[in-house]
């Protein structure tokens, strides 16, 4: 595994042990940060107005279309430790 792959899946477990759970924006910003970096751009259908929680996570991986896998993980590690040091804005 890559340094950088390594890292990611810290990112993740470091996550699940925040003291405080991210607000929902923020929430959102790790979502499709996690998605665009282990797979890459948006796929399937967006959601309908009835799913209005997949459609919000949909947008949210939607914006990042075009970011390469690498660079959305190092934006989720560098996210993840400023809410770990609570500098997150």
């Amino acid at each position: 595994m890559s340094d950088l792959t390594t890292q990611f899946t810290q990112a993740q477990e470091d996550v699940k042990q925040l003291a405080e759970r991210p607000g929902n924006l923020t929430l959102l910003r790790l979502y499709a940060l996690f998605k665009q970096g282990s797979e890459g751009d948006v796929q399937g259908d967006k959601p309908g107005f009835t799913d209005i929680v997949g459609k919000y996570k949909y947008d949210a991986w939607a914006a990042l279309k075009g970011t390469a896998p690498d660079t959305a993980k190092q934006q989720y590690i560098a996210l993840v430790e400023s809410l770990k040091n609570g500098t997150a804005a």
